[in-house]
């Protein structure tokens, strides 16, 4: 059974966001009769199609905890960290459940109906989490990786995944050495049971075997990985590995021959099309929405500048193809702000940045314009954010792969933002294009909706503006 377990892992996840979903349809369809316990007349009113209206609900609030953050990999949190986040979730998607059920008035459910559903879902969901969180430390229930090599490449697996969340999801056994290999990996950690690398990995009930040998030929034990593989253990590459643990793209490991043939970067022709579909509807909408919140901070910006001053800022940008368009945002920084010409990055605490700019940048209000660029298809809703000419010549330069993040749209959200902060240098730039490279190598429609979900957490929380 732990072999089992251990093997779908990285379903987990997927497992826990059903189980909170069934909470939540659960808690509706009990709370109805509930509330109309002493009331049969409105029971029987308000009772058909309670099903359906309780998965309305339970998507609704999914959603919302998921725009918090709580449904993400490699959430970094405390038992109160988690606790108010799924009280800010629960309180958004309390709010969102009811404009839904008064837009679509057959689909009403009372207030007070929600309330008891979300009283009874809130603190059983806090149980099943804090079960998820332990369940997952459990090593009997974590997939066991056998690493193939002890060099400089298996070594990276010591040095990038030394916190326990970064292992949350597999259990490194151990390291099987390869003959001439310079030891790289504490010594302990080692394989030490004698036999072949089949008879190793039987033994130990591998799940997974990560391929981390050093670049030489000849050493590779085929005939034992393809019995590994008859046998049901995962056999993976370094690169891939690190791609599926860490959502981003090892940049000192890959080379122009694994570009070409590992899987992802689908450019075809109905992938472009879903997108651009996907990007214009929703645009659309968020339009629909935010329009009042343009309109107020067009008047912020106009109140708060000199005679004359533009509300809008025009800057050149590099888009896909490294064809280069203007992107339109709110200005937050004084007219003067590069007076001299010279293009600088934003810095913390710049004090070319205005007061209202402060404010509309720490909640991404500045960036609403650019829905024209997206609805131009200047830009994506989705996609590695667009760089001014003058840093991408020099990043280009410097840093390997980087006009690879221009095969694709740029977009008002991305994967790094998520995963790292505000990037003002050449090293935030290459730790950047990490993520950047991932999201390119394995967008997708479902992928797009995820980030655009998280993002809420990044504007509400002010992760990374500047």
């Amino acid at each position: 059974m732990f072999r089992t377990l251990r093997e779908q892992g990285t379903r987990w996840l997927l497992l826990l966001v059903v189980v909170e979903l069934a909470i939540l349809i659960g808690s509706l369809l009990v709370s109805m009769p509930l509330r109309y316990w002493n009331d049969p007349e409105n029971l029987a009113l308000f009772s058909p199609g309670i099903e359906l209206r309780a998965v309305i609900f339970g998507v609704v609030m999914v959603t919302a905890m998921g725009a918090m953050g709580l449904y993400h990999p490699n959430l970094r949190q405390n038992w109160l960290g988690l606790l108010a986040r799924q009280a800010v979730g629960f309180l958004m998607g309390g709010v969102c459940v009811v404009i839904v059920f008064y837009v679509f008035p057959q689909a009403y459910v009372g207030r007070s109906v929600i309330g008891i559903a979300m009283l009874i879902s809130f603190p059983l969901i806090s149980l099943i989490r804090g079960l998820f969180v332990r369940l997952l430390d459990i090593d009997d229930l974590k997939r066991r990786v056998l690493v193939l090599g002890s060099g400089r490449r298996a070594a990276k697996i010591v040095r990038g995944m030394r916190r326990r969340v970064d292992r949350r999801g597999f259990k490194v056994v151990g390291f099987f050495a390869l003959p001439g290999e310079t030891l790289a990996v504490p010594e302990e950690q080692l394989v030490q049971h004698p036999g072949s690398l089949a008879e190793v990995a039987r033994r130990l009930e591998i799940n997974e075997i990560v391929i981390a040998q050093e670049d030489r030929r000849g050493q590779m034990p085929m005939a034992d990985l393809l019995i590994c593989k008859q046998r049901g253990i995962r056999i993976t590459s370094l690169i891939a590995f690190f791609e599926r643990e860490q959502g981003k793209v090892k940049l000192s490991l890959i080379d122009p021959s694994w570009l070409i043939f590992s899987t992802g970067f689908d450019a075809s022709p109905l992938r472009k099309v879903s997108k651009r579909v996907f990007d214009c509807s929703l645009t659309l909408v968020i339009l629909a929405l935010a329009w009042p919140f343009i309109l107020l901070t067009a008047l912020a910006v106009w109140l708060e500048g000199s005679r004359g001053a533009p509300i809008l800022y025009r800057q050149e940008r590099v888009g896909e193809g490294n064809q280069n368009f203007m992107l339109i945002k709110f200005r937050s920084m004084r007219t003067d702000a590069e007076q001299d010409g010279v293009a600088r990055w934003a810095s913390k605490h710049d004090d070319r940045v205005t007061r209202v700019g402060r404010f509309i940048r720490k909640v991404r209000l500045d960036e609403l314009p650019q829905l024209w660029n997206v609805l131009r298809g200047d830009m994506s809703l989705v996609g590695p954010r667009p760089e001014r000419p003058e840093f991408v010549i020099e990043l280009e330069k410097k840093i390997n792969y980087y006009d690879l993040r221009h095969c694709v749209k740029p977009g008002l959200a991305g994967w790094a933002q998520l995963n790292y902060p505000y990037g003002a240098d050449e090293k935030d730039a290459a730790e950047k294009l990490k993520y950047d490279l991932f999201y390119v190598k394995n967008q997708t429609i479902t992928l797009d909706l995820v980030i655009l979900i998280q993002t809420v957490e990044v504007v509400l929380f002010r992760r990374g503006a500047r």
